[in-house]
């Protein structure tokens, strides 16, 4: 195949993502560039909010098997039990101001679980993955 090079300044936020990415799939830079060229940038998180984004922007460094783990990850039984039980308390009482904290806790642990799963499916995706659905 013919090629022709081509000299561009990009944004440095943009130079990251793709950096990032090349680490994360561990293939250079220029294969990462010429693929999103080719499908387009990898799955954005500008609309993700910001006291998430920079939980979500390093799974762009991850490499295959750590975003299928945490695609594929759940919470446990436990888990789930306890903020079903404090969402419950919450519509027929008043909680403490111990069990407000640990509600807030686990609704922020639970937004960012889902936000976590959702990025990294995207990110397979657009690495050229079937995603959907999951096994």
């Amino acid at each position: 195949m013919q090629t022709k090079t081509v000299t561009l300044e990009i944004p440095e936020a943009i130079y990251q993502r793709l950096a990032n990415t090349a680490r994360g799939m561990q293939c250079e830079l220029e294969d990462i560039v010429i693929h999103t060229l080719k499908v387009g940038i990898p799955p954005s998180y500008d609309d993700i909010p910001e006291e998430f984004q920079v939980d979500i922007a390093g799974l762009d460094r991850l490499d295959d098997d750590s975003l299928w783990r945490i695609t594929r990850s759940q919470k446990t039984e436990a888990e789930m039990k306890q903020y079903n039980s404090l969402l419950e308390a919450n519509s027929s009482r008043e909680l403490t101001e111990q069990e407000q904290l640990e509600l807030s806790k686990m609704r922020r642990e639970a937004d960012l679980f889902m936000l976590k799963k959702a990025q990294a499916a995207a990110l397979l995706q657009w690495r050229g993955y079937k995603v959907y659905p999951l096994n």
